[in-house]
């Protein structure tokens, strides 16, 4: 969800703001990109801080089947899979669209798409996309961020592969969910 679609449903008596320049926003985010390189060492990402989640999770609810788990165990091997830069990437970036939101005057919750689907059928397409972009993610070591940002910046070949793959995805699914 971006903070174009967060705003308040109650009347608000701020104005809201503008959107950045989409070649300013840009160029700030590839400041971002690499100082993120800089000062960590690694490029950006979310998908990594979900699995070091599922890890920890696993180790509260099934410590030995967690840390016995080939993918999940070495994550866990410490005890504190949260205890990593990217958890904290991620908490950054989550306190700061919250923040941006609210300051921009455009924090609301909303569920897109579920005039025209349905709020049933809109809350299961959003789940079963999300969780097979999540499983992609997985299977190809980094999400979309990751590999597209930190990758394209890197110059990958997979990057811009994946990227390609992910967009024409996207607009096959989109057709086949909306029609054409």
């Amino acid at each position: 969800m971006t903070t174009a679609t967060m705003t308040s449903h109650a009347p608000s008596t701020r104005a809201v703001r503008p959107f950045w320049p989409p070649l300013l926003a840009g160029v700030f985010l590839g400041l971002v990109l690499l100082v993120t390189f800089l000062w960590t060492g690694h490029g950006l990402g979310a998908t990594g801080f979900t699995t070091r989640l599922a890890a920890w999770l696993g180790l509260q609810v099934a410590p030995a089947a967690t840390q016995a788990n080939a993918y999940l165990g070495p994550i866990a091997e410490n005890g504190q899979p949260l205890n990593n830069w990217i958890t904290w990437q991620v908490i950054g970036v989550f306190i700061g669209a919250l923040a941006s939101a609210f300051m921009a005057g455009r924090f609301r919750v909303q569920l897109d798409g579920a005039r025209s689907i349905g709020t049933g059928p809109r809350i299961l397409t959003a789940l079963l996309g999300g969780m097979l972009a999540g499983f992609g993610a997985r299977v190809s070591a980094g999400c979309t961020s990751g590999l597209g940002l930190s990758g394209a910046a890197t110059l990958g070949v997979a990057a811009f592969v994946f990227l390609g793959t992910f967009f024409v995805s996207g607009l096959i699914v989109h057709r086949l969910v909306r029609g054409v």
